[in-house]
């Protein structure tokens, strides 16, 4: 079959063959392998190899709707072309630590890239138990060098507007501005929690003092375009293994807060110890390299800054690591809420088994969820954090031990 390239439709495991051999990563006559192995709510993904060869490719094609819902939530396919996008910028400063992107199509609303099946995604190895000792160290390296390089500590005036302007993305932005920063803290029908969590949501939405926070979380995210950010960096973002760490599904990629990836990735792994306990000394040690690594290389980047004449300023650079910070435990808070209450839930916390334990864990973490929120001022370091999750989880019993 002849694969039309002029018009969208939707790629099946046949017409993705047709597609790669048309472009020559197969050859007419190989006999090849295809796969839809796509677990997410907004894309197709193919997985695709040649018998007898080594090449492997991945094919990703953004769906004009959510696969959650169905037809009725229509989507931009625009967003294919923001998340190629992101990750060829990423390239620029952390080539090692994001899939090779060879090939996009903004009509068809795909990209071509290498294929990671050799490494495993983070949430599923860390609930496993896998160990990934890099893990946190390369993610606070990217961190540090796609916010400071995308930012106006990086880049010209000139030069952060018109990135700004490219990576517009308002149509993914409003499902983050409402699934984690609205919906969650109202009696709103996206909502999804069970039954016996009731008493203590409905508690959640009288909280004014809770709202406010929130809100003002919200309007951070709705106003400060600092950097260039992944927009949805958790553990299931991740592709991960004793040596390796690869960042995917930059597609909610957009212009906002220094904070909100760093918040992200935090309140994730946050999941991972709450349902964990054992593992905490390890989940608080990749918080401990995460941000100590940001901040070591951030600063690096500072300090080597020649044209900015305020990044010479004493205080400016304490001013700015502080409040990333504080900020990113405020955005962690509304993630651990939302992804406990909210529209879409995390493996981490809902594939355990026991009911009792299930749904005690969830409490739990909506009691950490609105501290973070609530204290993220006072809350100084990691060892302020981890003593946080200590105080709100009886079931640590023996292993509440300190990072």
């Amino acid at each position: 079959m002849t694969f039309q390239f002029d018009v969208y439709k939707p790629l099946t495991e046949e017409s993705a063959i047709s597609l790669l051999k048309q472009l020559h990563f197969f050859a007419e006559d190989e006999h090849v392998t295809c796969h839809e192995i796509g677990d997410g709510n907004l894309n197709l993904v193919f997985q695709m190899s040649a018998q007898g060869s080594a090449k492997k490719w991945i094919v990703k094609q953004a769906l004009p709707y959510a696969k959650v819902v169905g037809e009725s939530w229509p989507l931009t396919l625009q967003r294919a072309k923001i998340e190629s996008e992101a990750l060829l910028q990423f390239a620029k400063f952390t080539p090692h630590l994001v899939p090779e992107v060879l090939y996009s199509n903004e009509t068809l609303a795909l990209t071509i890239m290498e294929d990671l099946s050799h490494l495993s995604i983070a949430r599923t190895g860390l609930i496993k138990g896998e160990s990934y000792p890099n893990l946190g160290k390369d993610i606070g390296t990217f961190l540090a060098h796609i916010l400071f390089k995308t930012s106006d500590l990086g880049l010209s005036p000139t030069e952060k507007k018109e990135k700004a302007q490219q990576f517009s993305n308002p149509e993914l932005c409003k499902i983050t501005e409402d699934l984690v920063f609205t919906d969650p803290f109202f009696d709103h029908d996206t909502n999804d929690f069970e039954p016996e969590l009731s008493e203590k949501v409905e508690q959640l939405w009288k909280e004014d003092e809770l709202k406010l926070e929130v809100a003002k979380l919200k309007r951070l995210f709705l106003t400060n375009g600092d950097a260039l950010i992944h927009g949805d960096l958790h553990t299931g973002s991740i592709f991960a293994s004793e040596h390796e760490t690869k960042i995917i599904d930059p597609e909610f990629a957009f212009y906002g807060p220094f904070g909100f990836d760093l918040g992200h990735f935090i309140a994730n792994l946050l999941f991972n110890a709450l349902r964990r306990p054992q593992a905490q000394t390890e989940l608080f040690g990749f918080i401990h390299d995460t941000w100590e690594t940001f901040s070591s290389v951030f600063t690096s980047l500072w300090k080597e800054d020649k044209n900015n004449p305020f990044l010479q300023v004493n205080g400016y650079l304490d001013y700015t690591l502080q409040t990333i910070w504080q900020d990113a435990l405020g955005f962690a808070g509304c993630e651990i809420i939302r992804r406990t209450i909210g529209l879409a839930h995390v493996a981490d916390l809902d594939t355990i088994e026991e009911s009792e334990l299930r749904i005690h864990t969830k409490e739990i973490a909506l009691d950490i969820g609105k501290s973070l929120i609530l204290n993220r001022v006072e809350i100084k370091t990691v060892q302020d954090l981890h003593e946080l999750y200590i105080e709100n989880n009886e079931f640590l019993g023996n292993n509440a031990r300190t990072v």
